[in-house]
């Protein structure tokens, strides 16, 4: 196998690097270096890239690199630093695939860097699959990216290194708290592992039970969904007629189990192109179990739901301007929570801090509302330089069409400090929770 190590310069990419090249002939490797300069912290990167190839040539490899303006692209692309980072440098990897450089590409990330991923999901809410974190091998329809190192600690791999003698290279943006990741790697973890020191193997653990779970659901899906799920609406006569429409055979779906009944409806909104949250899976449960015939709702993104005698019917609906106007708005005073029942949302608003020092206290009883967006709405995402407007956010969410003619915000105080699918500079003295 022809395999590019992605050599970033730091202790887990080189201790990969230097691994692979001590076993490439017993595992019949044909090893190769990839360094992708990402336009960031100058002279250190330039820094970084030099080391990386002079690394390359000590042990006479062939070397692969790209320049890539990260700062810009996430600008365009109206994305953080880390999501645009991720996105060019799996893409720069799977170029080298494509152009039949590479067989395939392996990445260090180590059991720390799991452990990081799955409490990252977890705090965001994240689905059985979520928390299936980093998976140890990828395949592209352009090659494999593989990930060795996946069992291995961190501390391990710089014990490694010392044992060899081998230099690597510090990034100083690994410590900077701007960033999730980092937050998480040296605040979270470090309060989490003196309730528990394992906490970061048993995340690691939970990765992996969660992987094999969903590729045995995906297996059970793909056997019950041809019984439940029908498409189309059915005709007299028999059969059944070719839209936009995709039911679920309620009879069926009520002998199944909880679990098995969240993943078709989960599937089933797939197909409409909806992704369902919690809330809204759940809604959609109670109205195919426990509704009447003829009851129907109106869910976030365009998606309708009805039920009939024998069914659970979802549609997409376009959204008129009119309608979008029409969605009414919740509000409630902080402390205190909101249920927002046409977009399937409910929040919490909490207070972050108390006045000091007889200071203001203005924030002691604000009021939320949680309503549309609004055209001139803009919001101030987390770790970008200004405020968006909510149009480019949806745009680039990839939100189009009807799903984007009703889509929640939160406002308190004329500011909107939530929005749905992003995370937006945290307001001070007001913390939200989405239950």
């Amino acid at each position: 196998m022809r395999l590019a190590v992605g050599v970033s310069g730091g202790a887990d990419s080189v201790a990969l690097l230097r691994a692979l090249d001590a076993g490439r002939r017993e595992l019949g490797l044909v090893l190769s270096v990839a360094h992708l300069h990402h336009g960031l912290r100058g002279a250190e990167a330039d820094q970084d890239c030099a080391f990386v190839e002079a690394l390359a040539a000590e042990l006479k490899l062939g070397f692969h690199q790209a320049r890539v303006d990260v700062g810009g692209e996430a600008r365009v692309a109206r994305e953080s630093i880390e999501e645009a980072a991720r996105r060019l440098r799996y893409g720069w990897f799977r170029q080298l695939m494509a152009a039949g450089a590479v067989d395939a590409v392996a990445t260090a990330h180590t059991r720390d860097d799991q452990a990081e991923t799955v409490c990252a999901k977890l705090l965001r809410g994240a689905w059985t699959e979520g928390l299936s974190g980093v998976h140890p091998v990828v395949e592209f329809a352009e090659g494999r990216l593989v990930r060795p190192l996946l069992g291995t600690t961190r501390v391990a791999v710089e014990a490694y290194l010392t044992r060899l003698g081998q230099r690597w290279r510090e990034d100083r943006s690994n410590r900077d708290l701007g960033f999730t990741r980092n937050r998480i790697r040296h605040e979270l973890l470090p309060v989490l592992e003196t309730w528990n020191p394992q906490i970061k193997e048993h995340l690691a653990q939970m990765a992996v039970l969660a992987r094999d779970e969903q590729a045995w659901w995906n297996a059970e899906l793909a056997r019950v969904a041809p019984q439940i799920l029908l498409s189309g609406r059915p005709v007299r006569g028999g059969g059944r007629a070719s839209g936009q429409t995709l039911a679920l055979d309620r009879t069926r779906l009520a002998a199944l189990a909880p679990a098995l009944q969240r993943r078709l409806l989960r599937l089933a909104a797939e197909k409409m192109g909806v992704r369902l949250d919690f809330p809204t899976t759940e809604a959609l449960r109670a109205l195919a179990l426990e509704g009447r015939a003829g009851q129907r709702r109106e869910l976030p993104q365009g998606l309708r739901a009805e039920r009939t005698p024998r069914e659970l019917r979802l549609t997409i609906e376009a959204v008129s301007p009119d309608a979008a106007e029409a969605v009414p708005e919740y509000s409630a005073e902080v402390p205190g929570e909101i249920v927002g029942s046409a977009f399937g949302i409910h929040l919490r608003l909490e207070v972050s801090r108390t006045p000091i020092d007889g200071g203001s206290s203005d924030l002691a009883a604000p009021r939320g509302t949680l309503r549309n967006w609004r055209p001139g709405d803009r919001v101030r995402l987390r770790y970008t330089s200004g405020p968006r407007k909510v149009k480019e956010v949806l745009e680039r969410l990839r939100v189009t069409g009807s799903s984007r003619a009703v889509w929640p915000v939160l406002e308190v105080a004329g500011k909107i400090i939530w929005m749905k699918g992003v995370e937006l500079e945290p307001e001070e003295g007001i913390s939200v929770t989405l239950l």
